[in-house]
């Protein structure tokens, strides 16, 4: 019989019990794994698991270096949140969890400068892995397609003195990358990219 590439079949079914049962993962744990996108959003590191270490390795994001910035702007170094990720990291899709404030919530908005505020401390990601994933779309989970994802650990500027923050979005045929201004309103569909101690 033809394998399809897309079908679990009982063997295949009975390698990944062994596997899990090896690995020591718990009944919950799997159960997880199979509810929401998670395993969508795995699957980038899956297809690259196996491959030679230096491909690995050009998974390196420099949050310490200057990110684009968009014409007529420029980055408030002022602005800039106390969490945010710094230095080099390894891009790793498990480390990054989509953040909404609870004011975002039941079709709620909150306003971009409260936003800011709120994710004060906490470990968001810069423009740096934003421009990365443009550049390596492939690594781009799946589930965010229907989001525009928010790095606030970059703040950007205007000459008439408005904040703004850039996002990525997906368009229905391509990943592009736009900016918020921080006056708006931030509903559920637009989290911020925090990094995930997991």
């Amino acid at each position: 019989m033809a394998d399809t590439g897309r079908m679990l079949d009982v063997g295949q079914a009975n390698e990944l019990k062994l596997a899990f049962r090896r690995a020591g993962y718990t009944n919950a744990e799997i159960k997880k794994l199979s509810e929401g996108d998670l395993l969508a959003d795995l699957l980038p590191l899956i297809r690259a698991y196996g491959k030679p270490m230096v491909a690995m390795s050009q998974h390196l994001i420099d949050c310490d270096a200057v990110p684009m910035i968009p014409k007529g702007l420029h980055i408030e170094e002022k602005d800039q949140l106390a969490g945010r990720v710094r230095g080099q990291i390894t891009f790793d899709p498990t480390k990054i969890t989509l953040y909404l404030s609870e004011k975002q919530q039941n079709g709620r908005i909150i306003e971009g400068h409260k936003f800011l505020k709120e994710l004060a401390n906490k470990a968001v990601y810069t423009a740096n892995v934003l421009d990365y994933l443009l550049a390596h779309q492939e690594l781009i989970p799946e589930s965010w397609k229907d989001k525009a994802v928010f790095f606030f650990g970059t703040v950007y500027r205007d000459l008439d003195g408005g904040l703004y923050v850039r996002y990525l979005v997906w368009d229905g045929k391509q990943w592009y990358s736009d900016y918020g201004w921080l006056d708006d309103g931030w509903s559920s569909n637009g989290p911020a990219a925090l990094h995930a101690s997991v």
